[in-house]
C-alpha cells in the first residue's frame, strides 16, 4: 500500500507541475502529459503498474520527437 500512496503523491505532483509548466509555455503536450499524470493512477491498479506508467508518461515529458 505504501508503494502505490508514494507513486500517487509523485506523479500526481510530477503532472501538476507539468500541467503548470505547459500552461505558462503555450506547451500542448506538456500540458496533455501532466493531465494524464494526474489522472492514470485513477485508472491503473498495481503498484507495479503504476510505476511502469508513471515512469513510461515521465519519460515521454522529455522526448522532443513526440
Amino acid at each position: 500500500m505504501g508503494s502505490k500512496l508514494f507513486a500517487w503523491l509523485l506523479f500526481g505532483l510530477v503532472g501538476m507541475a507539468a500541467f503548470g509548466y505547459g500552461k505558462k509555455q503555450q506547451k500542448p503536450k506538456a500540458m496533455l502529459l501532466g493531465a494524464a499524470l494526474m489522472g492514470y493512477p485513477y485508472l491503473v491498479d498495481g503498484a507495479l503498474a503504476l510505476w511502469l506508467v508513471g515512469a513510461g508518461l515521465t519519460a515521454a515529458l522529455f522526448v522532443d520527437s513526440i
